[in-house]
C-alpha cells in the first residue's frame, strides 16, 4: 500500500475515534442497566476501543 493511503486510513480512523468518544455519542450509552453484567457506558468505551485497535492494526498490516 501507498504511504500516502495508509497515513489517510489512520487519520480517517483517529476521527472516527474522536467522534466514539465525543460527548452526543457518549450520553447515548450513559444509562443505568448492564450488558453481560458490565455497566452500558463501560462496555461502550472497551468495546470502541477495541474495535479502533483491531482497525489500526489491519490497516497498517494491509498489503493494497
Amino acid at each position: 500500500m501507498k504511504p500516502g493511503r495508509r497515513a489517510a486510513r489512520l487519520v480517517a480512523l483517529a476521527m472516527l475515534g474522536c467522534l466514539l468518544f465525543n460527548y452526543p455519542v457518549l450520553a447515548l450509552f450513559n444509562r443505568p442497566g448492564t450488558f453481560l453484567g458490565v455497566p452500558v457506558l463501560y462496555a461502550w468505551i472497551f468495546g470502541a476501543w477495541a474495535a479502533l485497535i483491531v482497525l489500526m492494526a489491519r490497516a497498517v498490516e494491509r498489503d493494497d
